[in-house]
């Protein structure tokens, strides 16, 4: 049976990126022996001018019966009030197919230049359903309000389940990668119920793999740690925000946002996702970086349990980043979307002759 992926092209840059991981998926796919049937549907502006709605109901149940999801960046930011179709995709797909774990890994590549020198390897697995996150950690209404003018609040929720789901992962993760080392972090010095309950499930959890060294460390250290050591970190677990932040300052370390592929999953679904925004001031443009997306699809085969097609994705992307003519601009290149594509799909084809 033919794999079946869902294609969410997305806002500004999307259309341009998630062709080019199409294009790649397919000739990876195709060298491997891989079937593969990938489907695509409207979401962000596109859906919102012909169905009213950034992310309609057909788009969810789509994604819900798809094998995987690739998720193209979307300009949620510029869209209308909720009340007048302007969801979030990513958050509305994020909470309908119980996504909680965000898998972000950052590597720098010998070639392309990098704002300390120091060698990045480490994954953030970041929890994805609670936290500082309004538009996904209540069942129903929004996590903030304001209950007079002038005050407004925001409600962090933080639970048993949630947090030993993200910990098993992160656990899971690192054994299955042969790593030694998983960074716990926190601020339960000052949110000492919320993330006290974070430490407490994770330690129980971490007491299920003996072999795996296991640090706490405080978020402000951790920022300051990534800039200054980056090599301390194998494995980084973090709830939602703090996980968020840090997996961009991990991705800037290691050579841009441009380079940061990410995988969302849960027990049953998964998306691939960049971590990058939608960049409409370069859309249409040809200067849009496809390695993030591409490289979040060799995490959505592996996760599928395709490893020889994740494994042809990034030797071809690694090849691509080896060379300053073909790689885009934002990272030390001169090529453009088209060309770093074709470069790519030259080396992956080539595995096959």
């Amino acid at each position: 049976m033919s794999l079946r992926l869902l294609c969410l092209p997305g806002d500004g840059i999307g259309p341009e990126i998630v062709t080019a991981a199409r294009a790649v998926l397919g000739a990876a796919c195709a060298v491997e022996g891989v079937a593969v049937r990938l489907e695509e549907r409207a979401i962000g502006f596109a859906a919102l001018e012909a169905e009213g709605t950034t992310i309609p109901e057909a788009v969810i149940a789509a994604a819900r019966e798809a094998d995987g999801v690739i998720l193209g960046p979307v300009s949620h930011n510029a869209y209308p009030p909720v009340a007048e179709g302007g969801l979030n995709p990513s958050g509305v797909l994020r909470r309908a197919l119980g996504l909680h774990a965000n898998i972000r890994p950052a590597r720098s590549h010998p070639a392309v230049p990098t704002p300390t020198g120091a060698a990045v390897d480490m994954v953030i697995v970041r929890e994805n359903l609670e936290g500082f996150y309004a538009d996904r950690n209540m069942a129903e209404g929004g996590g903030e309000f304001c209950p007079v003018p002038g005050v407004a609040l925001s409600m962090r929720k933080i639970t048993e389940s949630g947090s030993r789901a993200i910990a098993e992962t992160a656990f899971q993760l690192a054994a299955r990668q042969e790593r030694t080392r998983v960074a716990v972090i926190h601020k339960a010095n000052v949110m000492r119920m919320s993330d006290g309950l974070f430490l407490r499930v994770v330690r129980e959890v971490a007491s299920g793999f003996p072999d795996i060294a296991v640090e706490e460390v405080l978020v402000d250290a951790a920022a300051a740690l990534f800039v200054r050591d980056p090599a301390r970190f194998e494995v980084v677990l973090a709830t939602n925000m703090f996980g968020d932040i840090l997996s961009d300052l991990a991705s800037e370390l290691s050579g841009g946002l441009g380079l940061a592929a990410s995988l969302n999953h849960g027990a049953a679904h998964a998306v691939a996702q960049a971590q990058h925004g939608s960049a409409p001031d370069i859309a249409g443009q040809d200067r849009a970086n496809p390695a993030s997306i591409i490289g979040s699809a060799a995490m959505l085969m592996e996760h599928l349990g395709h490893a020889g097609v994740a494994a042809a994705i990034t030797a071809g992307l690694d090849h691509a980043l080896a060379d300053a003519a073909t790689r885009t601009p934002d990272l030390g290149g001169t090529a453009g979307t088209a060309a770093m594509t074709r470069a790519i799909l030259t080396h992956i084809e080539g595995r096959k002759a």
